[in-house]
């Protein structure tokens, strides 16, 4: 009773870990960190100056200020914007998940 089969490895574990034993892999999809929607939206919108980046907790979103003359932040931002809306919520969460 109590019992799921982990996302990782797919062995048995208690329902309320949060962390697989055996390979470590992060149970359930708890959103604590920041939204990848809300990322992609600000990388298509304003990602010319490095918003998306800045909201991800990124120092250099600075280069996209720096840079904002040239079409190189658009044509950058506008790639992210699609990777980070088409990005599963697995890897999303693992990669920028913790906050």
């Amino acid at each position: 009773m109590g019992m799921v089969f982990c996302r990782g490895c797919g062995k048995e574990i208690h329902e309320s870990a949060p962390l697989c034993p055996h390979c470590g892999a992060r149970q359930g999809l708890a959103r604590t960190g920041k939204s990848k929607v809300v990322a992609g939206v600000l990388a298509l919108l304003v990602g010319t100056f490095g918003v998306h980046r800045f909201y991800l907790g990124q120092w250099w979103g600075i280069f996209y200020i720096l840079f904002c003359w040239t079409l190189i932040p658009w044509i950058a931002s506008f790639i992210e914007g699609i990777v980070f809306l088409c990005t599963d919520d697995a890897t999303w969460e693992e990669k920028y998940g913790r906050g």
